[in-house]
């Protein structure tokens, strides 16, 4: 089968590997058939995360289960289904807890000697502890399917993030960060119920989706100009809730910047240089808490997905370039030079 390997930075090749088999009895083996580029991807893209030469990539992917092991319950042949983007047991007490990202048997797609999701087909580890059925007539709607895609990564990680930052209704809510996870946190405190939504972004075709999501007013300044900005909205308080969706040590200190006394931080953003923008003396007297980190997306989704069936939330229109298996490594080119904002992979 085709499937995207990494080999160095910036040199993303599409290769034939080996077809996935049934290793374990607790395996299936899905078809892709919708995957995507994260943000994160970039870091390894970029050569600021190491990969083996060859290493296999991708972590968001739904598809149709092919092959079942004999241990499997819960999936036959045919079933449509989204994976989040760690596989996990479903029987362990952090599994149980809903924290399945620390599940002691559990891992990452692409890490070494897994598949990743940017191919034709995956081997599943522990299918009946990861994966989530979906309606089989989602298959055949695009523009559903693409929505449900978002429930492997980027729709859980924005919900995470309003849980960590306290959102509530009649909440101020402010968001760092106009990616794909930053947009669907605005998304995610839209739905929690917040009155008002400040969007920090200077990409219009971004905050044109945020205003879609639910924001209320976009700030275009960084640094200390955008932390002005969000006081003078907020009659100088600041947000009662502060999504910091980048992992940068100028996105985290505009996050503390803005946080109203008593407020709270929730962050998402993979860390690179955020731990140095955190000043514990000030959020100590200010008494801002921080709460976050990688998002158990496999806990949300029974949660989020009847909203994204029934249309009440769509973050399909994150994905706004399309590639097949092939075009992966331009895809990476594009979001890499911003020309795009999430690349979706139809392989």
């Amino acid at each position: 089968m085709r499937a995207t390997t990494i080999h160095a930075p910036f040199d993303m090749r599409v290769e034939n590997v080996p077809d996935p088999v049934i290793r374990d009895s607790t395996d299936v083996v899905l078809r892709v058939l919708r995957a995507c580029i994260c943000g994160s991807d970039l870091w390894a893209y970029r050569g600021e995360s190491a990969r083996q030469p060859g290493q296999r990539i991708g972590h968001e992917f739904l598809g149709i289960v092919e092959a079942v092991g004999s241990e499997v319950t819960g999936f036959a042949a045919g079933d449509l289904v989204v994976a989040p983007f760690v596989w996990s047991d479903g029987t362990c007490e952090y599994c149980a807890e809903g924290l399945q990202t620390s599940c002691p048997r559990g891992g990452f797609w692409g890490s070494v000697g897994s598949d990743g999701g940017q191919g034709e087909a995956v081997r599943v580890p522990f299918a009946d502890g990861t994966l989530v059925k979906l309606p089989a007539e989602a298959a055949s709607d695009d523009r559903l399917l693409t929505a449900l895609l978002a429930l492997s990564d980027v729709l859980g990680t924005g919900h995470h993030a309003a849980l960590g930052a306290g959102v509530k209704p009649g909440s101020t809510v402010a968001v760092v960060g106009d990616g794909a996870v930053g947009l669907c946190g605005v998304l995610a405190a839209k739905r929690l119920g917040a009155e008002r939504i400040i969007a920090l972004g200077r990409h219009i075709a971004r905050t044109d989706i945020a205003r879609a999501f639910g924001a209320t007013d976009v700030v275009a300044e960084r640094g200390e100009a955008a932390e002005a900005a969000v006081r003078e909205l907020t009659g100088g308080q600041g947000a009662h809730g502060v999504i910091e969706a980048v992992g940068t040590e100028q996105s985290m200190r505009t996050a503390v910047a803005i946080t109203r006394d008593g407020g709270s931080i929730g962050y998402v953003g993979v860390p690179h240089g955020s731990g140095t923008g955190l000043d514990l003396s000030v959020m100590f007297d200010r008494n801002i808490a921080l709460r976050g980190g990688v998002a158990p997306v496999r806990a949300y989704i029974p949660e989020l997905l009847p909203d994204v069936l029934s249309g009440a939330i769509d973050p399909s229109p994150v994905f706004d370039l399309t590639v097949d298996i092939e075009g992966v490594p331009d895809g990476y080119r594009a979001m890499d030079d911003r020309t795009a904002l999430k690349v979706l992979v139809k392989p």
